[in-house]
This record gives C-alpha cells, structure tokens and sequence, in this order.
C-alpha cells in the first residue's frame, strides 16, 4: 500500500512539472462520471453493508445524484470559470491594464466523512480537479468497505500521481493531515476539526472545514403545522438523522407544541410502519455511535427530560441491530449534553416559543449553525429572521435540500465550519487568484522616479486631495 507521504511527494513533484489542461480537467471529470455510473451497484451495496442496511434510494438520492450533479455542473461550465477576468486599474495607471488568474494550488488533501461516505468524499474532489490540482483523497475509516471500493474505481481510472486514495485508520489520518498540501479540506466532528487545522497550520496550509453542529428548525405559529412537521421529520431521519445538516432541534409555538406531538407519530408511522425490518430506515453506523446516542438520550432524561420514542411496530430496537427509533425530547434544558452536543442520529429536542423574537434569541445565544431552517409563507418575516440569525445555509420551508444546489456555496461559520465549497465555489476554494499587472508601453509612474522635484510633488499633492 502506497504511504500518504510517498503520493504526496509524487503528486506535488508531478503538479509542478505542468498544470492539467482545460481538455485535461474535462476528461478527468468525465471520467470520473462514467466510473461512478459504471459501479453505481457496488456504490449502493457498499454503503448499505457499511450501515449495515442503508436505503438504496437515499444512496442514490443524497450521495449518487448532488455528486453526478456535481461533476456535469463543472463539465458544462468550467471554460468560463478558467477565463482571466479584466479588472480595472486606476486611472492614474493609464494605459496599464490588470487581470486575475485563476491557477491551480498545486496538491490538494481531502478528508472525507463516513455519513454520506460517497458525497463527502468525491464531492469536494470534483471542485479540485476542476481547479486543476492534483488530488489526495483519505475516506474515512468508519465507513471501510465504501472507502475500500473508491480506492478501487479511483486507481483504475487516475495514474496515482495525479489523483489518489490512502486508506487507514487514525494514525493514517493523523500523518495525511501534517503533510503539506496546498489546500486541505476535512469533513468531520469540530473535536477532531481542531486537530486537522492545528496540524495544517505547522504547514502554513490553508484549510477547509464542515463541521456540523447544532442546526435549528424553526416554525412561525401561522405556517400549516402538518406541512412543517412531514417535511421536517423527513429531514431529520434520512439516513437516520446520520446528517450534518439534519435538523438539530424544533423550535415551535408554545400553543402548538401539543399539536406537533399529536401528528408526530403518525406521520413517522405513515413513512415507516416498521422500523427493524423496513430496508427504507438506516441502522447507525456502527454500536460505538449507538450508545453515544443512548448516552445522550440516558443524560437528557436523568436532567428531567421526558422522551417519546416513536415505534410503531412496537419492535426491540437495540444496539445489537443498531435501529434506533425516532424520538421526541420535551422539557429540555441546556445543561442536557443533547442541547450541547451534534446529536448525529434520530433524537429531535422540542423546544417551545412564545414569540418569533424570542426563538430569534434562542439561536442568537448559540453557536452559528451549519444550517438553519425557516417555515413562514410571509416574505417579509422571513427576510427579518434571515437578517436576524447567521447560518453556514438556509432552506425556508422544507430542509436540507440547499445542499444540493450546486450554484450555492456549502459551508459553515465558526464553530460549523469555514470556507465553502459546490459548484463554482468549490472550484475557486481550490483555486489561487492571481492578480496580474500589465504595464503600458509608457507610465505615468515615470514621474515619481527619483530625484523626486517639483512634478512628482505637484502629482503626489493631487494625488493625496483625491
């Protein structure tokens, strides 16, 4: 197996000798396509035995489409990103002219994430091919037999000095995140966040990171309640709730919380009558996970919190099948370690308002959120509360899917994150802007040559009145 430092320096060796062309990116990023299309079954089957039992359809639909989507979007546009754009220069710099380059940063590290193992790996990989560089791809140890099959399709389709995989555990990542990449981008938990960025910045490497964290869902009292619950359930348990722009916790009217709990379980039940044996609910990813969760369900209900655990089959959901049933917290308070805590799995805390401003306040009091959503018709509220809060992304109405916009930047803010990446976005993430300066054939700068006299004091004085 190929040592991380060894492709690196072969990678860094190769990206000197000369950047990839146009021609060069589009055939990579076709390439790339086909390889996905050809082992879209292997894809879906790896991820499922990861899980052990992971839906096809929210494989295909939240990994396998966003980053097909991903790939043609670039292919379709990338010759107008590459263009140098004309900017002007100061009049007092006539006739010289100015442009910014977008180049190549040389070789970039990924550090890919085990919840959505496909699109949080080759998602942001595509945005640096596009950019041009040369890749280096670590998958997360977590999700083993999705990482092993990347390595696979990725080494029979790229020489390995151009784009590569390096599989491993915690030590492997620890090395992958000391080398000196041009440009790092790591997906993952904020703890380990800081580790990535403190061993990136021996380097002086620039970083990305999409941490997660505590994503709100908010409800105004006059939106249809039904509506925002289907759509805000659906969200928080795909992959079951395995999403790091699932919704976190609901904030909902005080004069509507009965209500919610009342539609709650049916609408849950309506989309899994059954929970062990439906093919369409995830497992956690594995029983570490597992009892995190029901160490954060344990803690809220020793602290006072009552906890509905939806499970319409009455089946034994237990750590040993890893099914863990959707479940409502009430009477939450913020020394519960779920109110601190990115749940990552099916936990939903209900924490009743009384008014919009103080749910405003409610988010304002914690770190900024990797997402947030909104549910309001009234156009006029909902531009108050998105000038009100800060969030990495938004979707009014309905969750999640602002992610699959490839027109739109995907990242975090503080604590959730920094930097962006998607579309054109993640192509100038990977990308250095160069600026260029052209000077004309004669230059007013002449003047100020020394031995500096009466003309370049007269200039500097005109210059300095503005």
């Amino acid at each position: 197996m190929m040592l991380a430092r060894d492709c690196f320096e072969a990678q860094r060796s190769a990206s000197r000798r000369n950047a990839p062309s146009y021609r060069d990116r589009i055939a990579a990023l076709r390439s790339l396509e086909r390889v996905l299309l050809d082992h879209k079954d292997n894809i879906v089957s790896a991820i499922s035995e990861d899980y052990s039992g992971r839906a096809t359809e929210e494989t295909l639909a939240l990994e396998l489409v966003p980053t097909l989507g991903e790939i043609r979007d670039a292919c379709r546009h990338l010759k107008s990103w590459m263009e140098p754009r004309s900017v002007p220069v100061g009049w007092q710099f006539w006739p010289a002219s100015a442009r910014i380059e977008m180049q190549p940063k040389g070789v970039v590290g990924i550090l890919g994430a085990w919840n959505y193992p496909l699109f949080l790996t080759i998602g942001p990989a595509i945005g640096a091919i596009a950019a041009g560089n040369h890749v280096i791809i670590k998958p997360s140890e977590v999700a083993p037999r999705t990482a092993a099959l990347l390595a696979q399709i990725i080494e029979k389709t790229f020489p390995s000095d151009y784009v590569a995989v390096i599989n491993g555990g915690t030590s492997v990542a620890e090395d992958f995140s000391s080398l000196p990449f041009d440009h790092l981008l790591y997906t993952g938990s904020a703890r380990v966040g800081k580790l990535v960025m403190k061993a990136a910045a021996e380097n002086l490497t620039p970083v990305t990171l999409e941490l997660g964290g505590k994503s709100p869902a908010l409800v105004h009292p006059d939106y249809p309640l039904r509506t925002a619950a289907e759509r805000i359930l659906t969200g928080k348990l795909y992959n079951a709730g395995q999403t790091c722009v699932a919704p976190d916790y609901l904030l909902i009217p005080r004069i509507r919380q009965e209500e919610f709990l009342r539609i709650a379980p049916q609408i849950v039940a309506r989309m899994y009558p059954q929970l062990q044996e439906n093919p369409d609910y995830t497992r956690i990813i594995d029983a570490a996970h597992y009892r995190t969760l029901a160490h954060l369900l344990n803690d809220a209900r020793q602290k006072g919190a009552q906890a509905i655990q939806i499970n319409p089959a009455k089946e034994t959901c237990d750590e040993n099948n890893r099914v863990f049933p959707p479940t409502l917290l009430l009477d939450v308070t913020d020394d519960m370690n779920v109110m601190r805590d990115e749940i990552f799995g099916p936990i939903l805390p209900v924490v009743p308002y009384q008014t919009l401003n103080d749910a405003i306040d409610y988010i304002n009091a914690r770190p900024h959120p990797l997402a947030l959503y909104y549910f309001d018709s009234n156009s006029s509220r909902v531009n108050n509360v998105l000038a009100r809060t800060t969030a990495g992304g938004v979707t009014v109405n309905d969750c999640i899917f602002h992610v699959g916009q490839t027109r739109l930047p995907f990242g975090g803010i503080g604590p959730s994150g920094m930097g962006h990446y998607h579309g054109v976005h993640g192509f100038e993430t990977f990308s250095k802007k160069k600026g260029v300066f052209l000077e004309g054939r004669w230059t007013p700068l002449s003047l100020l040559r020394p031995p500096y006299g009466g003309i370049a004091r007269r200039i500097l004085s005109f210059l300095v009145r503005g």
